[in-house]
């Protein structure tokens, strides 16, 4: 059962639960995908209608940060906790690093993946890479090739929104993998290139606060998130 926030279902686990849920899909027969959307994906998801149901379509729908978790407990429906993709993303790698499974990285600028994954292989000892790409490419065709070839059981796209959903969406089984991810701008923070927020900004909801300040390009995204509260309103104003 799942709770919907602004026509976005998100699945109700804890973190823990999610990494126990991303290894089940990833032992199972056949592809399947997660996803994890902020407000910004949801706002992107009540506007393009390909988003929203490649959002919702997804195995596992993961609350990416506090604004989501606010947005749910408005509406009367709170979910357990705020499942940030890339702290997802790191217990997946290291229960997949104790059972020796391999990984593909996908996206970022060139050179960012490549990075990332001799950064994770050492850090997860056990954890196989089985190959990077840039999100640089113009054909989708050779990219899809390359993760079949390579035969990795997991995939973190990082595309941005909505094209790795879409991607996912569209490509996700010819890749032949078990689990395909989509993780934002994770690959640069696992690089290097990127400083995720200290805890302190994290654990009191201002991690948005934090990348603002590192970024002030980020100011017209970052606009998203009061509209969204201000949606949660109106919504919770028609219940």
């Amino acid at each position: 059962m799942r709770i919907n926030v602004l026509g976005v279902g998100f699945d109700n686990l804890t973190k823990s639960e999610a990494v126990d849920r991303g290894m089940e899909l990833l032992r199972s027969p056949g592809t399947h995908y997660v996803v994890t959307p902020n407000p910004e994906i949801v706002e992107i998801c009540r506007e393009n209608l390909a988003a929203r149901q490649a959002v919702n379509a997804a195995d596992l729908v993961l609350p990416d940060g506090v604004g989501v978790v606010k947005g749910a407990r408005m509406l009367g429906t709170p979910l357990k906790e705020k499942v940030p993709g890339i702290e997802f993303a790191s217990g997946l790698m290291e229960r997949m690093a104790a059972e020796g499974l391999s990984l593909y990285l996908l996206g970022a600028k060139p050179g960012v993946a490549e990075t990332a994954g001799e950064r994770l292989a050492e850090k997860y000892p056990g954890l196989k890479i089985a190959g990077t790409h840039d999100g640089y490419f113009k054909e989708d065709g050779p990219v899809v090739e390359a993760i079949r070839r390579s035969g990795a059981d997991c995939v973190f796209v990082s595309l941005g929104a909505p094209k790795q959903e879409l991607w996912i969406s569209r490509h996700g089984g010819a890749t032949g993998a078990h689990l395909l991810c989509g993780l934002g701008g994770s690959l640069n923070v696992f690089a290097g290139v990127v400083k995720r927020a200290p805890k302190f900004w994290s654990d009191h909801g201002l991690e948005w606060f934090y990348r603002l300040c590192s970024d002030p390009r980020r100011a017209k995204r970052m606009i998203k998130l009061p509209l969204f509260l201000v949606h949660v309103q109106r919504e919770k104003r028609r219940k």
